[in-house]
């Protein structure tokens, strides 16, 4: 479906032109939710991206938001712009299922703290996003809704834990997704799949979950690593998921009542981190890197090549305090995952291993928080103000579909090939990954990193990237989501 001012779908337009046109009454919220609905229809048996479609709440919302248009009322920055949720984030009627059969019917009462604020924002919620069992893979699929495949190669994966949100945007089925972040679970499948994903700064989204849901002592490492971001096809769609989500909550045990900063900073100094000693980038990887930092001083910053090694001892921390406090949850995931998970972590927890020893001890735990907060000051005092990192994603291509499957050694390299995913939860900071290009088939990208609460950093950046770079939506076929 196209309106009579351009050339492109609706389902094609960016965050900010849709709310934009429903505002101006070029056309309305409903053709806006009709024309996302009849794309999903198209895409998503394909896909299985988005598992809980209910065409008639959506188009309620969407007649709900026109009716204030008409009646002159003061319209919220998504007023009226599809936006899907995770299906481990509580929306009030829909299950939190986290992909497991046995929590199918566990149907939430009220909004998540960030689901409420996407709603308060004007957004029309379109659909839940499938992951894994648990959110603990870089894979998605379960044993309740199935597997989410990748739009451009059915044969890798789409990211996990939020696959199906980074396969929906990439697919043109929403234009922004919630999803949330412990180890990448934005920003990998953000790079899997060709779009844009924001982990903000721990503190700036809530993740609060509403009064009245079962309640869960969270772990340590869930409340310091753990946050809810925006996925979009733009850095543009993402900024305003940003800003939509961000949600000042005292109840939350590391919120805190601050905004990110609004405007466009000036020149930026970028330090260029290949990799660490843990793992080297692929080929493709270092290709991605060169096209960033070609592309970043041509926009007038300042690019300078580094070594890091803090970031591959966060990443090895993060595999000790996140995966000692994941062995202290295993009866309940051995009890309700499914069989992939169980397969998953056992073979991580194999990994993890052969850096920190079979049992290590509560002393070498403590220990390891300890370390964290010497990181964070280290890494905080080099960035200062006007600094950011730019990283690989990953230091390898998207990986093959259900490669955590395939044995000990295969997940050792897995997991030293995401040092980048794991090195930012551990210290708390801003990150994002931004796409370059696709290189032999599959969608390439970077990473950048900023100081704490420097969002505003990171999004002028990404977009001097996404300036250069040659985006284009995946061609979907029955035949290509059946063969890759």
């Amino acid at each position: 479906m196209t309106d009579t001012t351009g050339d492109r779908p609706l389902w094609d337009r960016t965050a900010g032109e849709l709310a934009a046109g429903i505002r101006a009454k070029t056309f309305s919220a409903t053709e806006v939710a009709r024309a996302f609905l009849d794309r999903i229809d198209d895409t998503n048996p394909m896909l299985n991206a988005l598992v809980d479609i209910r065409p008639e709440e959506a188009l309620a919302q969407a007649a709900d938001a026109d009716a204030a248009v008409a009646a002159g009322k003061d319209l919220a920055p998504l007023h009226g712009v599809p936006v899907s949720t995770k299906i481990n984030t509580s929306q009030r009627g829909y299950a939190s299922s986290h992909g497991i059969p046995a929590w199918a019917g566990a149907v939430a009462e009220e909004d998540a703290a960030c689901i409420a604020a996407l709603r308060d924002a004007g957004a029309t919620l379109l659909g839940r996003s499938n992951s894994p069992a648990f959110a603990v893979r870089w894979f998605t699929g379960n044993d309740l809704h199935g597997t989410t495949l990748n739009p451009w190669h059915s044969g890798h994966t789409p990211g996990g834990s939020s696959g199906g949100a980074a396969a929906a945007v990439a697919a043109g089925m929403t234009p922004i997704a919630q999803g949330n972040d412990i180890g990448g679970s934005v920003r990998f499948p953000a790079y899997c799949c060709g779009a844009v994903g924001l982990r903000p700064t721990m503190g700036l989204v809530s993740g609060v979950e509403p009064r009245g849901a079962e309640e869960f002592d969270s772990p340590m490492s869930f409340q310091t690593m753990a946050v809810h971001g925006p996925l979009g096809w733009t850095v543009d769609d993402v900024r305003l998921g940003l800003h939509a989500m961000v949600t000042p909550d005292l109840t939350d045990p590391v919120g805190l009542p601050v905004r990110p900063p609004l405007g466009e900073p000036g020149r930026v100094k970028v330090g260029l981190v290949r990799g660490v000693a843990m793992a080297k980038p692929h080929a493709s990887v270092n290709a991605a890197l060169d096209d960033a930092a070609r592309w970043l001083s041509e926009a007038g910053h300042e690019v300078e090549e580094i070594e890091l090694p803090l970031l591959g001892e966060a990443a090895r921390l993060w595999s000790l305090l996140l995966y000692q406090e994941l062995r202290t949850m295993m009866s309940e995931i051995e009890r309700f995952g499914d069989d992939t998970v169980r397969i998953s972590l056992a073979s991580s927890f194999a990994a993890a291993a052969e850096t920190w020893g079979q049992h290590p001890t509560l002393d070498t735990y403590i220990k390891g928080y300890a370390r964290r907060g010497t990181l964070i000051s280290r890494l905080q005092q080099y960035l200062g103000q006007d600094r950011i990192l730019l990283t690989p994603v990953c230091a390898e291509p998207p990986f093959e579909q259900d490669a955590d499957l395939a044995g000990d050694a295969r997940v050792s390299e897995l997991l030293a090939a995401q040092w980048p995913m794991q090195a930012v939860p551990v210290l708390g900071f801003p990150a994002m990954s931004v796409p370059t290009g696709i290189r032999d088939g599959l969608p390439s990208g970077v990473q950048l990193i900023g100081g704490r609460f420097q969002e505003d950093l990171l999004l002028h950046v990404a977009t001097a990237i996404e300036n250069r770079a040659t985006r284009t939506r995946p061609t979907l076929s029955r035949a290509q989501a059946q063969t890759g």
